[in-house]
Protein backbone atom coordinates (compact mmCIF):
# COMPACT_ATOMS: atom_id res chain seq x y z
CA UNK A 1 0.00 0.00 0.00
CA UNK A 2 2.58 2.22 0.68
CA UNK A 3 5.30 3.67 -0.96
CA UNK A 4 8.69 5.74 0.37
CA UNK A 5 8.12 6.50 4.18
CA UNK A 6 9.86 8.75 6.72
CA UNK A 7 10.12 8.02 10.35
CA UNK A 8 8.62 11.13 12.45
CA UNK A 9 8.32 9.75 16.05
CA UNK A 10 7.58 7.22 18.21
CA UNK A 11 4.67 7.12 21.12
CA UNK A 12 3.36 5.21 23.70
CA UNK A 13 5.41 1.94 21.60
CA UNK A 14 3.95 2.76 18.54
CA UNK A 15 6.44 4.57 15.84
CA UNK A 16 4.73 6.54 13.67
CA UNK A 17 5.72 7.60 9.57
CA UNK A 18 4.47 9.41 6.63
CA UNK A 19 4.19 8.13 3.46
CA UNK A 20 5.68 10.84 0.75
CA UNK A 21 2.47 10.43 -0.64
CA UNK A 22 0.85 12.15 2.14
CA UNK A 23 3.01 15.70 2.26
CA UNK A 24 2.08 15.90 -1.30
CA UNK A 25 -2.00 15.71 0.08
CA UNK A 26 -0.94 17.90 2.26
CA UNK A 27 0.27 20.30 0.38
CA UNK A 28 -2.45 20.55 -2.15
CA UNK A 29 -5.04 20.72 1.76
CA UNK A 30 -3.13 23.66 2.42
CA UNK A 31 -3.81 24.93 -0.99
CA UNK A 32 -7.42 24.31 -0.77
CA UNK A 33 -7.93 26.10 2.42
CA UNK A 34 -5.80 29.39 1.81
CA UNK A 35 -7.35 29.91 -2.04
CA UNK A 36 -10.93 28.29 -1.16
CA UNK A 37 -12.32 28.00 2.12
CA UNK A 38 -11.39 30.47 4.34
CA UNK A 39 -11.21 33.34 1.92
CA UNK A 40 -15.08 32.27 1.30
CA UNK A 41 -15.46 31.96 4.73
CA UNK A 42 -13.40 34.98 6.42
CA UNK A 43 -12.97 37.95 3.96
CA UNK A 44 -11.10 40.95 3.38
CA UNK A 45 -7.48 39.11 5.21
CA UNK A 46 -4.07 39.56 3.41
CA UNK A 47 -3.29 36.51 0.94
CA UNK A 48 -0.53 35.83 3.82
CA UNK A 49 -3.17 35.64 6.59
CA UNK A 50 -4.94 33.11 4.33
CA UNK A 51 -1.54 31.16 3.71
CA UNK A 52 -0.76 30.68 7.29
CA UNK A 53 -4.38 29.63 8.32
CA UNK A 54 -4.03 26.96 5.21
CA UNK A 55 -1.14 25.34 6.43
CA UNK A 56 -1.69 25.78 10.03
CA UNK A 57 -5.29 23.70 9.12
CA UNK A 58 -3.39 21.46 7.05
CA UNK A 59 -1.19 20.87 10.62
CA UNK A 60 -4.49 20.31 12.86
CA UNK A 61 -5.48 17.80 10.38
CA UNK A 62 -2.14 16.15 10.39
CA UNK A 63 -2.62 15.43 14.39
CA UNK A 64 -6.12 14.92 14.19
CA UNK A 65 -5.05 11.90 11.81
CA UNK A 66 -2.74 10.45 14.34
CA UNK A 67 -5.05 10.92 17.29
CA UNK A 68 -7.61 8.69 15.26
CA UNK A 69 -4.81 6.49 14.11
CA UNK A 70 -3.75 6.31 17.98
CA UNK A 71 -7.25 5.18 19.02
CA UNK A 72 -7.36 1.85 16.93
CA UNK A 73 -4.05 1.20 17.79
CA UNK A 74 -4.36 1.17 21.79
CA UNK A 75 -7.57 -0.65 20.98
CA UNK A 76 -5.63 -3.36 18.96
CA UNK A 77 -3.41 -3.96 21.61
CA UNK A 78 -6.26 -4.29 24.25
CA UNK A 79 -7.16 -7.13 22.25
CA UNK A 80 -3.59 -8.43 22.30
CA UNK A 81 -3.40 -7.80 17.92
CA UNK A 82 0.51 -6.76 17.07
CA UNK A 83 0.53 -3.01 15.71
CA UNK A 84 3.75 -2.58 13.78
CA UNK A 85 3.50 1.45 13.61
CA UNK A 86 0.73 4.32 12.42
CA UNK A 87 1.74 5.28 8.72
CA UNK A 88 0.04 8.28 7.63
CA UNK A 89 -0.50 8.45 3.37
CA UNK A 90 -2.57 9.86 0.66
CA UNK A 91 -6.11 10.30 2.55
CA UNK A 92 -5.50 9.71 5.59
CA UNK A 93 -3.44 7.19 7.85
CA UNK A 94 -3.27 3.50 8.69
CA UNK A 95 -2.51 1.64 12.23
CA UNK A 96 -0.38 -1.24 10.40
CA UNK A 97 -1.66 -4.51 11.99
CA UNK A 98 0.95 -7.10 12.23
CA UNK A 99 -2.22 -9.95 11.91
CA UNK A 100 -6.36 -9.81 11.51
CA UNK A 101 -8.54 -9.93 14.59
CA UNK A 102 -9.12 -12.83 16.17
CA UNK A 103 -13.12 -12.70 16.44
CA UNK A 104 -15.76 -10.03 15.15
CA UNK A 105 -16.15 -8.32 18.89
CA UNK A 106 -12.36 -7.43 18.82
CA UNK A 107 -12.99 -6.12 14.72
CA UNK A 108 -15.95 -3.77 15.72
CA UNK A 109 -14.16 -2.42 19.01
CA UNK A 110 -11.26 -1.59 17.09
CA UNK A 111 -13.33 0.18 14.30
CA UNK A 112 -15.44 1.91 16.04
CA UNK A 113 -13.00 3.90 18.26
CA UNK A 114 -11.58 5.41 15.73
CA UNK A 115 -14.99 7.45 14.61
CA UNK A 116 -15.81 8.57 18.04
CA UNK A 117 -12.54 9.90 18.97
CA UNK A 118 -12.63 12.19 15.72
CA UNK A 119 -16.17 12.93 17.25
CA UNK A 120 -14.74 13.82 20.55
CA UNK A 121 -12.29 16.13 19.08
CA UNK A 122 -14.07 17.69 16.50
CA UNK A 123 -16.82 18.48 20.07
CA UNK A 124 -13.61 19.74 21.67
CA UNK A 125 -12.59 22.04 18.81
CA UNK A 126 -15.98 23.61 18.53
CA UNK A 127 -16.21 24.13 22.23
CA UNK A 128 -12.87 26.46 22.21
CA UNK A 129 -14.70 27.65 18.77
CA UNK A 130 -17.45 28.81 20.27
CA UNK A 131 -16.23 30.17 23.41
CA UNK A 132 -13.06 31.98 21.61
CA UNK A 133 -16.28 34.21 19.64
CA UNK A 134 -17.47 35.00 22.55
CA UNK A 135 -14.03 36.25 24.36
CA UNK A 136 -13.07 37.86 21.14
CA UNK A 137 -10.18 36.08 19.77
CA UNK A 138 -9.72 37.12 16.24
CA UNK A 139 -11.17 35.54 13.15
CA UNK A 140 -8.15 33.74 11.49
CA UNK A 141 -7.42 31.99 15.13
CA UNK A 142 -11.25 30.82 16.00
CA UNK A 143 -11.88 30.40 11.48
CA UNK A 144 -8.82 27.53 12.04
CA UNK A 145 -10.71 25.98 15.65
CA UNK A 146 -13.72 25.94 13.42
CA UNK A 147 -12.63 23.94 10.17
CA UNK A 148 -11.02 21.55 12.56
CA UNK A 149 -14.67 20.79 14.14
CA UNK A 150 -15.78 20.57 10.84
CA UNK A 151 -13.45 18.60 9.35
CA UNK A 152 -12.83 15.53 12.20
CA UNK A 153 -17.12 15.72 12.01
CA UNK A 154 -16.68 14.65 8.17
CA UNK A 155 -13.84 12.30 9.21
CA UNK A 156 -15.87 10.68 11.64
CA UNK A 157 -19.21 10.64 9.30
CA UNK A 158 -17.20 9.67 6.22
CA UNK A 159 -15.26 7.24 8.08
CA UNK A 160 -18.71 5.53 9.13
CA UNK A 161 -19.68 4.51 5.49
CA UNK A 162 -20.24 0.91 5.37
CA UNK A 163 -17.20 0.69 2.74
CA UNK A 164 -14.43 -1.13 3.48
CA UNK A 165 -11.40 -1.19 4.44
CA UNK A 166 -13.19 2.45 6.01
CA UNK A 167 -13.70 1.89 9.88
CA UNK A 168 -17.62 1.89 8.23
CA UNK A 169 -16.79 -1.43 6.09
CA UNK A 170 -14.98 -2.68 9.17
CA UNK A 171 -18.32 -2.40 11.69
CA UNK A 172 -20.49 -4.11 8.61
CA UNK A 173 -17.52 -6.50 8.43
CA UNK A 174 -17.57 -7.34 12.30
CA UNK A 175 -21.50 -7.79 12.24
CA UNK A 176 -20.96 -9.75 8.84
CA UNK A 177 -18.80 -12.34 10.47
CA UNK A 178 -20.93 -12.36 13.80
CA UNK A 179 -23.82 -13.59 12.51
CA UNK A 180 -22.40 -15.69 9.52
CA UNK A 181 -19.23 -16.88 11.27
CA UNK A 182 -17.32 -16.67 8.07
CA UNK A 183 -14.74 -13.96 7.78
CA UNK A 184 -13.90 -14.19 3.87
CA UNK A 185 -17.39 -13.66 2.80
CA UNK A 186 -17.83 -11.06 5.09
CA UNK A 187 -14.70 -9.59 4.35
CA UNK A 188 -15.70 -10.24 0.22
CA UNK A 189 -19.18 -7.93 1.10
CA UNK A 190 -17.45 -5.01 2.97
CA UNK A 191 -15.04 -4.89 0.05
CA UNK A 192 -17.55 -5.09 -2.84
CA UNK A 193 -19.85 -2.24 -1.15
CA UNK A 194 -16.33 -0.44 -0.37
CA UNK A 195 -14.89 -0.80 -4.69
CA UNK A 196 -18.97 0.57 -5.93
CA UNK A 197 -18.93 2.84 -3.47
CA UNK A 198 -15.16 4.30 -4.48
CA UNK A 199 -16.69 4.49 -8.15
CA UNK A 200 -19.42 6.48 -7.37
CA UNK A 201 -17.10 9.10 -5.74
CA UNK A 202 -15.27 8.55 -8.83
CA UNK A 203 -17.99 8.93 -11.46
CA UNK A 204 -19.25 12.00 -9.04
CA UNK A 205 -15.54 13.85 -9.27
CA UNK A 206 -15.81 13.48 -13.12
CA UNK A 207 -19.63 14.83 -13.32
CA UNK A 208 -17.95 17.73 -11.14
CA UNK A 209 -14.99 18.78 -13.26
CA UNK A 210 -17.23 18.98 -16.65
CA UNK A 211 -19.43 21.04 -14.81
CA UNK A 212 -17.05 23.74 -13.97
CA UNK A 213 -16.61 22.73 -9.90
CA UNK A 214 -12.63 21.05 -10.68
CA UNK A 215 -11.68 21.34 -7.02
CA UNK A 216 -14.21 19.51 -5.47
CA UNK A 217 -14.60 17.40 -8.80
CA UNK A 218 -10.61 16.39 -8.24
CA UNK A 219 -10.91 15.74 -4.49
CA UNK A 220 -13.74 13.39 -5.14
CA UNK A 221 -12.33 11.62 -8.38
CA UNK A 222 -8.72 11.06 -6.24
CA UNK A 223 -10.59 9.88 -3.04
CA UNK A 224 -12.79 7.86 -5.18
CA UNK A 225 -9.84 6.27 -7.16
CA UNK A 226 -7.64 5.72 -3.45
CA UNK A 227 -11.13 3.71 -1.74
CA UNK A 228 -12.13 1.85 -4.93
CA UNK A 229 -8.08 0.41 -5.00
CA UNK A 230 -7.91 -0.04 -1.10
CA UNK A 231 -10.85 -2.16 -1.18
CA UNK A 232 -10.07 -4.70 -3.73
CA UNK A 233 -6.64 -4.39 -2.10
CA UNK A 234 -7.88 -5.76 1.42
CA UNK A 235 -9.75 -8.24 0.06
CA UNK A 236 -7.12 -9.77 -1.98
CA UNK A 237 -4.70 -8.80 1.05
CA UNK A 238 -7.20 -10.82 3.43
CA UNK A 239 -7.26 -14.34 0.61
CA UNK A 240 -3.48 -14.09 0.45
CA UNK A 241 -3.15 -14.36 4.43
CA UNK A 242 -5.88 -16.79 4.94
CA UNK A 243 -4.08 -19.50 2.17
CA UNK A 244 -0.43 -18.45 3.61
CA UNK A 245 -1.27 -19.14 7.37
CA UNK A 246 0.20 -22.13 8.69
CA UNK A 247 2.34 -22.75 6.16
CA UNK A 248 6.16 -22.83 7.24
CA UNK A 249 9.17 -20.88 6.08
CA UNK A 250 11.01 -24.39 5.33
CA UNK A 251 8.42 -24.95 2.74
CA UNK A 252 9.39 -22.75 0.43
CA UNK A 253 13.03 -22.22 1.50
CA UNK A 254 15.98 -23.49 -0.37
CA UNK A 255 18.59 -25.22 1.69
CA UNK A 256 21.60 -24.97 -0.36
CA UNK A 257 22.16 -21.27 -1.84
CA UNK A 258 23.73 -19.60 -3.80
CA UNK A 259 26.26 -18.00 -2.02
CA UNK A 260 29.49 -16.42 -2.42
CA UNK A 261 33.26 -16.48 -0.15
CA UNK A 262 34.71 -13.35 1.00
CA UNK A 263 37.79 -14.23 -1.00
CA UNK A 264 35.74 -14.21 -5.00
CA UNK A 265 36.86 -11.40 -7.20
CA UNK A 266 34.14 -8.82 -8.50
CA UNK A 267 35.46 -10.71 -12.05
CA UNK A 268 34.56 -13.98 -10.74
CA UNK A 269 31.21 -12.83 -8.84
CA UNK A 270 30.04 -11.06 -12.24
CA UNK A 271 31.16 -14.19 -15.02
CA UNK A 272 30.50 -17.22 -12.13
CA UNK A 273 27.28 -15.91 -10.38
CA UNK A 274 25.42 -12.80 -11.67
CA UNK A 275 25.73 -14.43 -15.57
CA UNK A 276 24.88 -17.58 -14.31
CA UNK A 277 22.14 -17.59 -12.17
CA UNK A 278 20.58 -14.23 -12.65
CA UNK A 279 20.23 -12.37 -8.90
CA UNK A 280 21.02 -9.37 -8.46
CA UNK A 281 22.08 -10.33 -4.69
CA UNK A 282 24.23 -12.78 -3.45
CA UNK A 283 25.04 -13.36 0.38
CA UNK A 284 28.71 -13.59 1.25
CA UNK A 285 29.67 -16.66 3.94
CA UNK A 286 32.16 -17.64 5.95
CA UNK A 287 32.63 -20.53 7.29
CA UNK A 288 28.38 -21.09 7.57
CA UNK A 289 28.26 -17.81 8.43
CA UNK A 290 26.21 -14.76 7.18
CA UNK A 291 28.94 -11.70 6.94
CA UNK A 292 27.45 -9.62 4.45
CA UNK A 293 25.33 -8.79 1.43
CA UNK A 294 26.55 -7.44 -1.96
CA UNK A 295 24.06 -6.84 -4.98
CA UNK A 296 24.77 -5.80 -8.67
CA UNK A 297 24.30 -1.98 -7.62
CA UNK A 298 27.46 -1.79 -5.85
CA UNK A 299 29.29 -3.90 -8.71
CA UNK A 300 27.92 -1.13 -11.26
CA UNK A 301 29.68 1.03 -8.94
CA UNK A 302 33.46 -0.42 -9.28
CA UNK A 303 35.91 0.68 -12.11
CA UNK A 304 36.29 -2.56 -14.48
CA UNK A 305 39.47 -2.01 -14.25
CA UNK A 306 39.04 -3.44 -10.58
CA UNK A 307 37.07 -6.19 -11.06
CA UNK A 308 40.08 -8.76 -11.59
CA UNK A 309 41.92 -7.93 -7.93
CA UNK A 310 39.09 -6.55 -5.70
CA UNK A 311 37.36 -9.30 -3.73
CA UNK A 312 33.71 -9.14 -2.40
CA UNK A 313 34.62 -8.94 1.48
CA UNK A 314 36.23 -5.33 0.29
CA UNK A 315 32.79 -4.15 -1.52
CA UNK A 316 30.29 -6.10 1.02
CA UNK A 317 28.17 -4.27 3.06
CA UNK A 318 25.87 -5.61 6.23
CA UNK A 319 22.70 -7.29 5.29
CA UNK A 320 20.04 -4.86 5.34
CA UNK A 321 17.08 -6.14 8.03
CA UNK A 322 14.62 -6.01 5.69
CA UNK A 323 16.44 -9.17 3.84
CA UNK A 324 16.49 -11.16 6.46
CA UNK A 325 14.21 -12.83 8.47
CA UNK A 326 13.90 -15.38 11.44
CA UNK A 327 13.50 -19.41 10.79
CA UNK A 328 10.39 -19.34 13.32
CA UNK A 329 8.57 -16.44 11.48
CA UNK A 330 5.21 -16.83 9.76
CA UNK A 331 5.38 -16.70 5.98
CA UNK A 332 3.20 -14.09 5.93
CA UNK A 333 5.59 -12.19 7.15
CA UNK A 334 7.82 -12.88 4.71
CA UNK A 335 5.80 -11.79 2.20
CA UNK A 336 5.35 -8.55 3.58
CA UNK A 337 8.58 -7.99 4.31
CA UNK A 338 9.28 -8.86 0.57
CA UNK A 339 6.93 -6.62 -0.95
CA UNK A 340 7.32 -3.64 1.36
CA UNK A 341 11.43 -3.84 0.45
CA UNK A 342 10.53 -4.73 -3.53
CA UNK A 343 13.10 -7.09 -2.55
CA UNK A 344 12.45 -10.60 -4.93
CA UNK A 345 14.06 -12.96 -2.15
CA UNK A 346 14.87 -13.10 1.63
CA UNK A 347 17.21 -15.02 3.55
CA UNK A 348 16.18 -17.28 6.48
CA UNK A 349 19.12 -16.41 9.34
CA UNK A 350 19.40 -17.71 12.76
CA UNK A 351 21.87 -16.77 15.20
CA UNK A 352 24.05 -15.77 11.85
CA UNK A 353 24.10 -18.46 10.38
CA UNK A 354 22.36 -18.41 6.78
CA UNK A 355 19.67 -21.62 6.55
CA UNK A 356 18.12 -20.42 3.46
CA UNK A 357 16.49 -18.62 0.92
CA UNK A 358 12.81 -17.89 -0.13
CA UNK A 359 11.68 -16.44 -3.41
CA UNK A 360 8.94 -14.23 -3.82
CA UNK A 361 8.35 -16.94 -6.93
CA UNK A 362 8.04 -19.46 -5.14
CA UNK A 363 5.56 -17.98 -2.61
CA UNK A 364 3.46 -16.52 -5.61
CA UNK A 365 3.77 -19.82 -7.59
CA UNK A 366 1.98 -21.84 -4.41
CA UNK A 367 -0.56 -19.07 -3.59
CA UNK A 368 -1.82 -19.10 -6.86
CA UNK A 369 -2.19 -22.56 -7.11
CA UNK A 370 -3.73 -22.81 -3.87
CA UNK A 371 -6.26 -20.49 -4.40
CA UNK A 372 -7.40 -21.91 -7.61
CA UNK A 373 -7.78 -25.44 -5.99
CA UNK A 374 -9.78 -24.32 -2.79
CA UNK A 375 -11.44 -21.39 -3.77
Amino acid sequence: MFGKQLRLFKLMGFEVKVDLSWVIIAVLIAWSLSSGFFPARFRNYPAQTYWIMGFVGAIGLFISIIAHEFSHSLAARKYGLPIKGITLFLFGGVAEMGEEPKTAKAEFMMAIVGPISSIMIGMVCYIFYYFGLKAGVPYPVTGVIYYLAMINGVLAGFNMLPAFPLDGGRVLRSILWHFKGDLKWATRIASGIGSFFGLFLILVGVFDVITGNFVSGMWSFLIGLFLKKAAENSYQQMITHRALEGESLRRFMTVDPVTVSPSTTIGQLVEDYVYKHHFKMYPVVDRNQLVGCITTHQVREIPRDQWPYKTVGEVAVTCEMGNTIGPDADVNQALSQMLKNNSSRIMVVDKGRLLGIIALKDLMEFLSLKIELES
